[in-house]
């Protein structure tokens, strides 16, 4: 019984799914996903906080013991 509910639900939801996708507008997700994306590598980028350069502040540091 588990098997038929199963299949029907899911045979259900693919033709309800076919049906939306051709008589209504639907987004397209992954374009948007990918919109996302691109837009939050942007943020990041612009808010990171700037790399310090471990190897020059230990050569400063050898060069004034000397």
């Amino acid at each position: 019984m588990g098997v038929i509910r199963s299949a029907f639900t899911f045979m259900l939801g693919a033709m309800s799914g076919a049906y939306i996708a051709q008589s209504y507008h639907v987004p397209n997700i992954r374009k948007h996903y990918k919109h996302g994306c691109v837009m939050a590598k942007r943020v990041e980028e612009a808010y990171r906080k700037p790399e310090i350069k471990q190897n020059h502040i230990y050569n400063e540091e050898a060069a004034s013991t000397e």
